[in-house]
């Protein structure tokens, strides 16, 4: 029988930073059907006891519209990542870096790949409750930060790992050392991540931030110059593409000319961009 009980999420808690990226996938998927498929978005917000009117409220306006297309462009630039690789490597693990209630890597199975998920123990603990991992898959309850938990990810037939809007958040020499752990552990695996620039950290990503209760930007991460911020280890292949018109050109039913237009000044003023660094 499915289940039907309500999952509570907590006021001001981590677990509450599920909300607005599921909501926005929901939203998009309802505006923009023939640009954006999300089976699950619907489902999970109908499971979890929120009050969501005040995203309800908003979901009409032209920014708040660009919000949801951002965390749309994004998930269907990692797929389109993900498919490529596991096309050469088709019994690889896909490991989601911050998963929250991200659905990514199931959107891509292939029937052989494994599928690992990991975040904080308050997310995991939503996500058993919501998303069990399933038979060729597995939720880790860790901080990234905390290298553990590669003990935990088999990568001998190959790994992709991604991150989904999560090294803004980060200390750049975290993800330093994230990248540089992974390289060591997983050759011939494949990290794909996105990043804004330094001026799109400011202007874009303060609001959020301070909502995280993150005053101080100095340190974080962000990428201008992904060759030179990003040159790490001559072993590592860096290539980057636009986040919002690098691999769709969003000319879809329903989206406005004004918003491509924004899309095109988010990846080229902002410096909105997705990554893959090859190991």
């Amino acid at each position: 029988m499915m289940q039907t009980d309500k999952i509570h999420i907590e006021k001001n808690s981590v677990q509450e930073t599920l909300i607005v990226p599921l909501y926005g996938r929901k939203m998009c998927a309802e505006k923009y059907p023939d640009l954006y498929t999300d089976t699950s978005a619907k489902m999970l917000c109908e499971r979890l006891d929120h009050d969501f009117s005040a995203l309800e409220a908003r979901k009409d306006r032209f920014f708040y519209e660009f919000g949801a297309l951002e965390a749309a462009m994004r998930q269907l630039d990692i797929m389109w990542e993900i498919e490529d690789y596991l096309r050469s490597r088709p019994n690889a693990v896909i490991v989601d870096l911050g998963c929250g209630l991200d659905q990514t890597g199931r959107a891509c199975d292939n029937g052989t790949c494994k599928i690992v998920n990991i975040d904080l123990p308050d997310i995991i603990a939503v996500r058993e409750q919501l998303l069990p991992a399933g038979e060729r898959g597995k939720n880790i309850a860790c901080d990234l930060k905390d290298h553990k938990w590669m003990n935990e990810v088999d990568g001998t037939e190959g790994a992709l790992f991604f991150a989904a809007g999560v090294f803004h958040y980060f200390k750049a020499e975290d993800v330093k050392e994230l990248v540089l752990a992974l390289a060591k552990r997983y050759k011939g695996g494949r990290l794909i991540f996105d990043t804004v620039g330094k001026q799109g950290l400011k202007l874009m990503m303060s609001k959020t931030l301070k909502t995280m209760g993150i005053q101080d930007i100095e340190g974080l991460f962000y990428v201008n110059h992904p060759a030179k911020d990003m040159g790490w280890s001559e072993d590592l292949k860096v290539s980057s593409r636009g986040y919002m018109l690098g691999y769709h050109d969003m000319k879809n039913k329903g989206i406005r000319s004004l918003h491509r237009l924004l899309a095109r000044i988010g990846d080229n003023w902002f410096k909105m961009a997705v990554h893959r660094i090859e190991f």
